[in-house]
Parts: structure tokens; sequence; C-alpha cells
């Protein structure tokens, strides 16, 4: 049975975020609110929801290393499997918009999560900082996005629709949708970390491995369908930049507010502050090379994903205490990522120079 509600929470969790984000961005077009602001905040913050909720709830459970796997695990993913199968898929031109900011926001912010977790918890002030990171962003972004407020409303208005579109049928729907998402989400989640609980403790493995793996995947798919129809479409400024937005709401507001409603703040497991977030800081650092070096091709996503396939088999290794676990460290170690760094820094190199010459062309 609890297999059953871990499965059918994942899946309560995927249509309560639709719901919501469909309702609320209809019910916000009726009552004035302009088509940017819904995108950016609503649309935005909708894809996160699942994370959110879970991350929510397990926090006021006492279960931190769901709240903390689940957004380290869903910005690995978003970065080495979403966009790494979007760009195998197709390859994908990145805005430079991104480039400048989106992805420093990101690298940036990872970073101080790492400061923030180096003593062992993350406290509720500073939950309470990282979550006013993510007000501060999105007014930011208003402000910066405002040039670009046709397009956005076109975009927009061709995924939702219109306000002369909505009648008081369609509104009244809506809000039901609202309704019955919030509902979705709450149980849930609840639902999704009652059932990782019991896999972690029916396979003896830790509640932080179970939510990297599978939680993080499951709260992730929202992203992934994204990302993955918008680079089929052709529309590689949504497929990249959900990807990228997603990782900066997971950990300014997804985190910031996991710290702050749980008891005492989020503890750090020592794994996850030597292993699992330096490895999200190399994989937010590596978009930058790859990003200049423009496009993301075929190959590059496929380093994406060879990477990501790397580091699921590394987890099972370790869950599992394998017996080539340290054959395999000291292979990526002494091998893989010293000649990862050296190809990253060509791209980069190669990028910056390709982009100097067309400057003074």
């Amino acid at each position: 049975m609890e297999i059953i509600y871990f499965i059918g929470g994942l899946i309560a969790l995927i249509a309560g975020a639709e719901l919501l984000i469909r309702g609320s961005a209809k019910v916000a077009l009726f009552f004035g609110m302009s088509p940017l602001i819904v995108g950016l905040t609503i649309v935005a913050m909708g894809t996160s929801a699942p994370e959110l909720a879970v991350s929510i709830h397990s926090g006021m459970e006492g279960k931190a290393g769901i709240a903390l796997g689940n957004v380290i695990g869903s910005n690995i993913i978003n970065i080495l499997l979403i966009l790494g199968v979007s760009a195998i898929i197709t390859p994908l031109r990145v805005d430079q918009r991104l480039v400048q900011i989106e992805v420093p926001i990101m690298i940036a912010a990872s970073f101080i999560v790492f400061f923030m977790a180096m003593n062992g918890n993350i406290s509720r002030t500073e939950g309470v900082l990282l979550f006013s990171g993510i007000i501060f962003y999105i007014l930011y972004t208003f402000r910066k996005s405002s040039k670009e407020k046709a397009k956005v409303i076109e975009e927009y208005e061709s995924e939702f629709g219109s306000r002369k579109d909505i009648t008081k049928k369609s509104l009244f729907f809506s809000m039901i949708f609202i309704v019955v998402g919030f509902v979705l989400l709450i149980k849930g989640s609840e639902y999704l970390v009652d059932g990782a609980v019991f896999i972690a403790r029916y396979f003896d493995v830790s509640e932080f491995i179970i939510s990297i793996l599978i939680i993080a995947m499951g709260t992730s798919l929202p992203e992934a369908a994204t990302s993955i129809v918008a680079g089929i479409k052709g529309e590689n400024d949504i497929a990249v930049g959900n990807a990228i937005g997603s990782n900066i709401f997971n950990l300014l507001s997804v985190l910031g507010a996991a710290s702050i409603f749980a008891p005492g703040g989020i503890d750090v497991d020592p794994e996850a502050l030597y292993f699992d977030i330096p490895v999200m800081i190399a994989v937010a650092i590596a978009c930058l090379p790859i990003f200049i070096a423009q496009p993301i091709t075929r190959a590059r996503g496929s380093l994406f994903f060879g990477y990501f396939v790397a580091y699921v088999i590394f987890l099972i290794f370790s869950t599992i205490n394998h017996p080539y676990l340290i054959t395999y460290k000291q292979i990526m170690l002494l091998f893989v990522i010293p000649l990862t760094v050296v190809t990253l820094i060509y791209m980069m190199y190669k990028g910056v120079k390709i982009k100097m010459q067309e400057k003074y062309k």
C-alpha cells in the first residue's frame, strides 16, 4: 500500500501543479493582472510547485533529508537530464540574457546554499534570507522584461488564451481547478513523502538518497515536459530558461520556505555537504562554458546526459556499497573529471574568441 501511495502521490503532485497553473493563470488574467506578471510568477512558480509542496511537508515532518535531497536532485536533473535530453533531441540556442544574468544568479545561489550548509544546518533565519532572494529576483525580472512585453504576451496568450476569451463559466471552473490543485499538491506531497520513508526503511537506505534518486525525478516531470516539448517546437528560450529558472526557484523559494517551516531549520547530511552540493555547484558552473559555446549541440547534450548517468551509478554503488565503488571514484577523479574540465575551458575560450571576433568585425 505504501508503494501505491507513493505512486499515487507523485501523480497527484503533477496533476495538482498543472491544474493550479491553468486555473491561477486564467483567474489572474480575468482580474486584470498583466500576462507578463502572470507568466513570470504563477507559471514559473507553478512548475516548481511539486518540489515546494514536498520540501515544505517533509520539513514540517522533520524529514530534512528529503527536503534537501529533493532540491539538490532536482537541480542536477534539470541541467544534466532535462537539458541533456532536450539538446539530444534538437540543438538548443541560448539567449545571452541567461548567460549574463540567470546562470550567474544560479551559480551564486548554489554557493550561498553551500556556505549556509557548512555548519550542518540551514536555519530559519537563513531560510528567510533565501526566500527574500526570490522576491528580489522576480522584481528584477519584471523590470528587465518590460522591453519584451509584446513577445511575452504573445507567447503567454498562445498557451493560456487572452482575457477576452474567459467567460463566467470558464472562470468558475478555473477556481475549481485552483482548489483541486491545492488539495492534490497537499495530499500528494503527504503520500509521496510517507511512501519514500517506507521505501528507504524497507531497503535500508537513507531518505536523502531516495529523495535524489526517485522523488527529485518525479517532481521534475513538469519541467521535463515543458523543456522537451519547447525544444521540439523550436522555442529554445523556454526550453533552456525553464530549466535555469526552475533551479533558481528551487534554491531560493523551495529551500527557503522548507527551512522556514521546518522546526529548527533543515539539517544537512555530511554526505550532501561534501559531495552532492559540490556536484550541484559544478553542474551550475559547467553551464557557463557550454552556453557560451553556442549552441548546445547534440554532443554537448550527450555530455550532460552522460554525467547524469555517471552520477546515478555513483549513488547506486554508494548505496549498496558496491566492491567497485573505490575504483569507480578513482576513474572519475583522475581521468573523467580532469578531461571534462579541460574540455569546458577550451569550449569557453573558443566561445569567447568567436564573440570577440564578431564584436570587432
